[in-house]
């Protein structure tokens, strides 16, 4: 579907926006991934099965000029963007990146940045996983947190459990690292259920996605978040995830995702300047919202695609090129 074909079908008024932005150079748009699941899954709705992430990337690949985020991040600083020039990314590290992901975008020709937290590949899991696969798992009515501090949650519906893992993740988030973890690990001896061992990519399946010339880049190692972390402690958690993909890659790693991603709440104004002393070249937020040129390249805006209807899709894509403002969160 073409976008003059596609503003047939709304108003005028929404017509004319649309063809304005279909010519008027853009700003540059970052899409932000975690997961591409083999089947859907009601517990993790926000996360696009292979089937929606097909046809999302046939439009992206259709009416987007998708780029490499280091080529974008450059040609944003000199001006010489596309029209509708746009980047997709994937954070964590999730083996159905290397298994889901991967196969589609090659079969649209579409190039894409994976940011890896190290510390849970080759069988790790990350805490907040722990949590969602441990109500999942249990099995009774009411699952008691109120040894940890954390309430009593119900777990009869489908509702109840998302609603329980929400709030369990909420008062789990902000917790220091070592907190987190153990909190995680209670949760799951308290449920009693088994976690999976391969939701993460084992260090091949980076390699993987590394020859297949997407590119990767840093995301810590225990994916902390760094405005509780000491100085000392970010700069570990940075330096050494770094250090581990350059030594799985072979090459240099320029590009690093901030943790949770929010300023002034998940990392601090010291973290940008941190990086560049690192050596690198760009860093990605979770603030939403296109790029400008005047946009710190430390501190990227990017977007969170969820419509599950193609033209809803890609509306909202097209809308997002006028949220140029790194205040608002829509």
């Amino acid at each position: 579907m073409t976008l003059p074909l596609l503003a047939r079908h709304f108003p005028t008024r929404l017509a004319s926006r649309l063809m304005g932005l279909a010519t008027t150079p853009s700003p540059l748009a970052i899409l932000i991934y975690h997961r591409v699941l083999s089947q859907p899954d009601k517990l993790l709705g926000g996360d696009p099965d292979v089937a929606t992430f097909d046809w999302q990337m046939a439009l992206v690949a259709r009416h987007f000029n998708v780029l490499p985020l280091p080529e974008a991040v450059a040609r944003l600083r000199a001006g010489t963007l596309p029209a509708h020039a746009l980047c997709i990314t994937f954070d964590d590290g999730y083996a159905d990146n290397h298994d889901n992901a991967l196969p589609i975008l090659q079969k649209h020709g579409l190039t894409a940045t994976f940011f890896i937290a190290t510390g849970f590949l080759d069988g790790g899991c990350m805490w907040n996983d722990r949590i969602i696969e441990s109500v999942r798992a249990f099995e009774g009515e009411t699952l008691s947190l109120e040894t940890l501090g954390m309430g009593i949650h119900p777990t009869t519906t489908l509702a109840e459990r998302k609603k329980a893992i929400e709030s369990i993740i909420g008062q789990t988030k902000y917790r220091p690292l070592d907190e987190r973890e153990e909190t995680s690990q209670r949760i799951q001896v308290i449920s009693h259920s088994a976690v999976p061992n391969d939701l993460m990519m084992k260090h091949p399946q980076v390699k993987a996605l590394s020859d297949a010339r997407m590119e990767i880049g840093g995301h810590t190692v225990n994916h902390p978040i760094l405005a509780n972390c000491t100085e000392a402690q970010a700069w570990e958690e940075i330096t050494n995830g770094k250090q581990y993909l350059e030594d799985l890659l072979g090459k240099p790693v320029r590009l690093f995702a901030y943790p949770n991603g929010k300023p002034g709440q998940d990392y601090l104004p010291e973290h940008p300047e941190l990086l560049k002393s690192l050596g690198f070249d760009a860093a990605v937020s979770t603030v939403w919202g296109a790029c400008m040129r005047e946009t710190d390249p430390f501190q990227l805006h990017r977007f969170t695609p969820w419509d599950k209807q193609p033209v809803k899709f890609l509306l909202r894509l097209l809308a997002n090129y006028r949220n140029t403002d790194p205040a608002r969160q829509d």
